[in-house]
């Protein structure tokens, strides 16, 4: 073989060589370019959830702000409303003390007309009679305690033993103030639920803000993490909380 040959066939190995080199120099090019690439849309998923949480941190905080005030505005009102229901039931108390008194007046003064004069003592309907003294205090009972008088009357309750013992037990004696203390007792306990039910929503809504704190530390923590494995993992994790996190916020009612 000559010497020129030689030359071309070793001229022709270092280029089989050279070519070999970059083929391989390719490949390995290609493994940070890619890689790169997925960590930047990992990024940019992780900017994303950062983004959510701290809307969804910011409205969950709002949310059990709002929630505590109806609480407050809802435990004064029932505070207000017992108050008041004590207020009227104490006036009903003394109401029925005056119709006591005023009833029990009547029937000594009308007990004292029959014991003075036997032919007086009604047999039927008591029909009052403006010049005694029974018929005096009769004319002057309570508006309120009048129909229970005159149902109680009906049964001729001096001639009928089976007649009710008082006014009193007729279904007739209502006061307004009785039923409004009632009424205004009933809407207390209405507002007291409903201050147990915001309190109960603004704690929810508390949780939610934790649990988007969460969150956010898996999404630092997965953005600060350089294996592989190790940040999809965190990624998973961050996905996982936040779908949690949106989902409880998503079921709870809003208040403005």
């Amino acid at each position: 073989m000559s010497t020129a040959d030689g030359r071309a066939e070793a001229g022709a190995g270092e280029d089989g060589s050279g070519r070999g080199s970059g083929g391989t120099g390719s490949r390995a090019g290609n493994e940070p370019v890619d890689g790169g690439r997925a960590r930047d849309r990992i990024e940019l998923v992780l900017t994303v959830i950062l983004a959510l949480a701290a809307v969804g941190t910011a409205w969950a905080g709002f949310q059990s702000a709002k929630w505590s005030g109806v609480q407050a505005n809802s435990y004064a009102q029932a505070s207000a409303a017992r108050t008041e229901s004590s207020r009227r039931s104490n006036e009903a108390g003394q109401l029925v003390t005056i119709d006591v008194i005023s009833f029990t007046q009547w029937l000594t003064a009308l007990n004292e007309e029959i014991v003075a004069d036997p032919s007086r003592r009604p047999e039927g309907v008591y029909t009052p009679d403006p010049d005694s003294v029974s018929g005096f205090l009769f004319t002057r009972f309570r508006k309120e305690f009048k129909p229970a008088m005159s149902a109680w009357l009906v049964n001729r309750p001096l001639a009928n033993p089976e007649a009710p013992p008082t006014p009193f037990a007729m279904p007739e004696y209502r006061l307004a103030a009785d039923e409004a203390a009632d009424r205004l007792l009933r809407q207390a306990e209405r507002k007291s639920a409903t201050a147990r039910q915001s309190n109960q929503r603004s704690d929810n809504y508390v949780l939610t803000a934790v649990l988007f704190a969460l969150v956010l530390f898996f999404a630092a923590v997965a953005g600060r993490s350089r294996a592989g494995r190790a940040q999809w993992v965190l990624l998973g994790l961050t996905v996982a909380a936040l779908l949690a996190a949106v989902s409880l916020l998503l079921s709870y009612p809003v208040t403005v």
